[in-house]
């Protein structure tokens, strides 16, 4: 049923044709919203929102598909030339597609660690180029679908792509705190939030058994909501705004992230 919050809103959600992602393109559809749906190919993208439109009753209206493989930089930055010139007003970005970090170590052809890469480095790379579209009018913002496992996490500054000492979990777990740590960029208004423990394709990494994709979604989707108020920065597990771990708070941590992203999806220093 349309919300009249949600409505007039215009969501962009990164690995929306599976799990948590389409869980919130679903939802955010229902409620009105105009949903940009993002695949890792345009293909997927378009099958997710033909699906959405079948089974969920949404206005094929309301569905725009775009693909980009987030193992790919370079169609990070052309999906986001793509969406500014079509949407030049986004209201909500939703940093949401992942992966678990491969049992052998990988790199891109970009030179990063794939799971870095794909869980932060594109999402870091995404936002910044979207930024013209955000800030276009008050009340744009940015929720990441992040981790509680950030909390067992270090960035390894020297090494981000752990060539020396590669564990997937470890790898994991720094691709979360880092998109934990970067919501606190005071560039555009950002929140992280841990969805709970879902039974996605991410599920291996934490138990056995996990609570509904949809469910999960309806926290990401809570923070979409204008009429829900946050606090750049802020993270929530689930519905309940927590303390991230405290690297997330420091403010010499995000300068410093900022500057190795930037090296690394080869931007230049704001």
């Amino acid at each position: 049923m349309p919300d009249s919050t949600l409505s007039s809103r215009t969501v962009l959600v990164t690995g929306a044709t599976s799990g948590i992602g389409y869980e919130t393109a679903r939802q955010l559809a229902e409620r009105g919203a105009t949903v940009l749906v993002h695949g890792r190919t345009s293909e997927e993208a378009q099958a997710a929102a033909d699906r959405l439109v079948a089974t969920a009753g949404v206005q094929e209206g309301q569905l725009h598909p775009y693909g980009a493989d987030f193992a790919h930089l370079d169609e990070v930055e052309a999906l986001a030339h793509t969406i500014v010139a079509a949407h030049p007003h986004l209201d909500v970005l939703v940093n949401n597609a992942g992966m678990a970090a491969p049992e052998r170590h990988t790199v891109t052809a970009d030179g990063n660690e794939i799971a870095f890469q794909v869980n932060f480095l594109a999402h870091y790379l995404l936002t910044c180029l979207l930024e013209p579209a955000l800030i276009s009018e008050p009340g744009g913002r940015v929720v990441n679908v992040s981790s509680s496992l950030h909390r067992t996490a270090s960035i390894q500054w020297a090494d981000p792509n752990r060539a020396r000492r590669y564990s997937r979990i470890a790898a994991y777990a720094q691709s979360q705190l880092a998109l934990t740590v970067f919501a606190a960029d005071p560039r555009v208004t950002a929140v992280s939030v841990h969805p709970g423990v879902c039974d996605t394709a991410l599920l291996p990494l934490y138990a056995h058994e996990g609570v509904s994709a949809a469910e999960g979604a309806g926290h990401v989707v809570r923070l979409c909501d204008p009429a829900v108020e946050i606090v750049n920065g802020a993270y929530y597990d689930r519905d309940e705004r927590v303390e991230p771990a405290p690297a997330a708070t420091e403010d010499r941590t995000v300068k410093r992230l900022n500057k190795l992203a930037d090296l690394l999806v080869g931007r230049s220093a704001a």
